[in-house]
């Protein structure tokens, strides 16, 4: 786990805002000192949940998107670390693990050029690298019987998670995924457009669902790709929220009739969530309260065995609002869980 820095209360000390008669979660959560045996000290710690940063955009740029996701997880750390203690935060639930550093392929990517196709081949390479080092750090800690909160980077990043979850729990697990595309892309090399596709190609995920996908920027293929195979579904969000012939309730029910019988994992991509600063940002798109809403709804079942929160792309001066949605929507999650 050579990549991996560990959160400390060194660290926490920089970023918690102290204040009289206040016990902040920042205060109240669990780090742990030593990277020697992730799993070992994992199993022996009395915790639910454990944070993880994939602090990276090797994977959007391999995509032709726009960099930034590798700046979400310190703009969420600096957040929550500060809401409170209470009832409903459940901090003395939550390891704060750290983050890997991909310090190395950025240094590689910032010498890439998008203009060449050559290089994107590259970034494809570092991209795949990157999945052996997310399979590894979410297979330790779903092995554990923790649940991980996997924060930040690009969508990528769902074939590691899907993998050493999979791999964990010795059988393929289902996903939904909600996001204004599949990132089912054909397996061109590794990118943030085709974790899931070569998720599902090699057998760790099993069923998969889209909520809420964008017409205008599906292509014919994966629709037909979408629609001929049992094990895929999906709705879209023209559907939902512009000609009204689904509602947003009944659909989340048909997609936990989907996927929710077995283990499964939630994928949160920001580029779902109308004027979100993200990789692929949208001027239209699910509110915040929805997502909020959806997050809630599939927290509460059982098999949910990890969240991922990506494709956020905080800039200096969004980064404190991107931090606050993010940290909302690690909350709701706990929240839904516990309840």
């Amino acid at each position: 786990m050579d990549k991996l820095v560990l959160f400390n209360n060194s660290i926490k000390k920089q970023f918690i805002n102290k204040r009289a008669s206040e016990t902040k979660f920042g205060e109240s959560i669990s780090t742990i000192n030593d990277v020697c045996n992730i799993y070992e000290a994992l199993n022996n710690l009395d915790v639910s949940y454990v944070i993880i940063g994939l602090p990276e955009d090797v994977g959007v740029f391999a995509n032709h998107g726009i960099p930034g996701t590798r700046n979400a997880f310190e703009a969420t750390i600096k957040v929550l670390l500060n809401i409170q203690d209470n009832d409903y935060t459940f901090a003395e639930n939550v390891l704060i693990l750290g983050h890997l550093n991909f310090d190395a392929e950025l240094e590689k990517l910032s010498k890439l050029n998008p203009k060449k196709k050559k290089d994107f081949v590259k970034a494809r390479k570092l991209t795949a690298e990157i999945d052996k080092h997310v399979t590894k750090l979410v297979h330790s800690i779903v092995k554990a019987n923790k649940i991980p909160i996997i924060i930040g980077g690009g969508h990528n990043n769902a074939y590691g998670n899907i993998k050493g979850t999979s791999l964990a729990l010795n059988k393929p697990i289902n996903i939904v995924n909600f996001d204004a595309h599949t990132d089912f892309r054909k397996e061109e090399g590794r990118h943030s457009g085709n974790g899931f596709t070569y998720a599902f190609n090699e057998g760790f995920l099993n069923k998969y669902f889209i909520f809420g996908l964008h017409e205008n920027y599906t292509s014919k293929d994966i629709f037909k790709r979408l629609d001929k195979n049992d094990q895929l579904d999906y709705n879209s969000f023209e559907a939902i929220q512009i000609r009204k012939e689904l509602k947003f309730n009944t659909e989340i029910k048909k997609a936990q009739n989907f996927i929710c019988e077995d283990y499964f994992g939630i994928e949160i991509d920001c580029d779902a969530i109308q004027g979100i600063s993200s990789s692929a940002m949208s001027p239209t798109g699910f509110s915040i309260t929805k997502t909020r809403r959806f997050i809630h709804k599939f927290a509460k079942n059982k098999n949910a065995k990890y969240i991922h929160i990506c494709e956020a792309a905080p800039t200096t001066k969004n980064s404190a609002q991107i931090g606050k949605l993010i940290t909302t929507l690690i909350t709701d999650f706990m929240r839904g869980h516990e309840s």
